[in-house]
């Protein structure tokens, strides 16, 4: 036996062998006739034989091209889906529409969280159903001995419930939280209780409540814990109101007109669609920004804690912005196999 033909691919080997000492005995002999339908056969076998390699070679071609594009619109979705480079030490996106995470980052940790703790103490007080526009007066009480922080609400200056209500969300002040927290029915014990109360019922499992402003380092939760808050503070329509007015007056000492501004410069944004916004600080918390906002028709909820830099939040939350809509657009940018 001798093989006068070997024919390979990737996958498969075809190989024709011929007698060559059968087939020169047929041409010897008197059997000339069936060795020239010998010869037929073999160059039959032969032209099936190439067709087949074509026909496999073209299949392993179009699988390749397949493979190529299947990694391309991977990579793509890979590169779109890339993490953004946040100075926030603790940080978390969420999807509320879909409710998941699109980005975490040390959101389990525990932390202080300064002023977003306001957020829990204006749910409690329009929970209880005070009147908005009885007038309160600014105590000695209410004075931060914590952390000795100032404050423009002057001892015996009267604001309404509502004014108070509105500059401890919007311009975070400390005053008109204790203040809200004083004249909370059963006081400010009664107070602290239903706000640790209120965030059990959430299920911040992870969270504690020791006063109304934040001064209290004491005052912890996790970003996880936080994206509760928010999304509950955000079916109050007075909290989304007032956390996203870019400013506020009132009448101060002597009649003369008190203006006060948000501590969040993004409301104030054309770009920006937010529903719900709360600042906070204190050395321990460092520069702290949560946001229910609305990004390319998307709402989400943004937790950035532990920023050291004065604008570093604020960047952050452009930066995830940016990030976001680029992703979209990558996305949608992408070939269609």
């Amino acid at each position: 036996m001798r093989k006068c033909g070997t024919f390979r691919s990737k996958r498969r080997k075809f190989t024709l062998t011929i007698d060559l000492y059968r087939f020169s005995c047929m041409l010897r002999g008197n059997n000339r006739v069936q060795g020239e339908l010998f010869v037929r056969k073999i160059l039959l076998i032969c032209l099936l034989s190439g067709q087949m390699l074509v026909a496999h070679a073209g299949e392993n071609n179009t699988k390749r091209v397949a493979f190529k594009s299947e990694r391309a619109q991977t990579g793509a979705i890979s590169s779109a889906n890339s993490s953004p480079r946040l100075h926030s030490s603790i940080a978390l996106i969420y999807d509320q529409k879909t409710q998941s995470t699109l980005y975490t980052k040390n959101s389990d940790t525990l932390t202080s969280i300064a002023s977003i703790t306001k957020l829990m103490t204006a749910m409690v007080v329009l929970d209880a159903q005070q009147p908005l526009n009885e007038e309160i007066s600014i105590d000695n009480a209410d004075v931060d001995t914590l952390k000795g922080t100032r404050s423009r609400l002057r001892i015996g200056m009267k604001l309404t419930r509502n004014e108070l209500l509105k500059l401890a969300l919007m311009a975070s002040e400390n005053r008109a939280a204790a203040a809200l927290a004083r004249t909370y029915p059963g006081g400010y014990s009664a107070a602290i209780s239903a706000m640790n109360n209120k965030a059990y019922e959430l299920g911040m499992r992870n969270t504690r409540f020791l006063d109304p402003a934040g001064l209290n380092s004491n005052n912890i939760s996790t970003a996880y814990d936080l994206v509760k808050m928010v999304e509950a503070a955000s079916n109050y329509p007075l909290i989304h109101q007032y956390t996203t007015a870019a400013s506020h007056s009132v009448d101060g000492w002597r009649g003369r007109a008190m203006r006060f501004v948000n501590t969040n410069p993004l409301v104030k944004s054309a770009s920006w669609d937010i529903g719900v916004s709360k600042t906070g600080y204190i050395s321990e918390a460092g520069r702290c920004l949560v946001m229910e906002a609305t990004i390319n028709q998307r709402p989400v909820i943004i937790v950035l804690l532990d920023s050291w830099g004065k604008n570093s939040r604020i960047g952050d939350a452009n930066r995830i912005k940016k990030w976001m809509e680029n992703s979209n657009a990558r996305i949608r940018a992408m070939p269609r196999s």
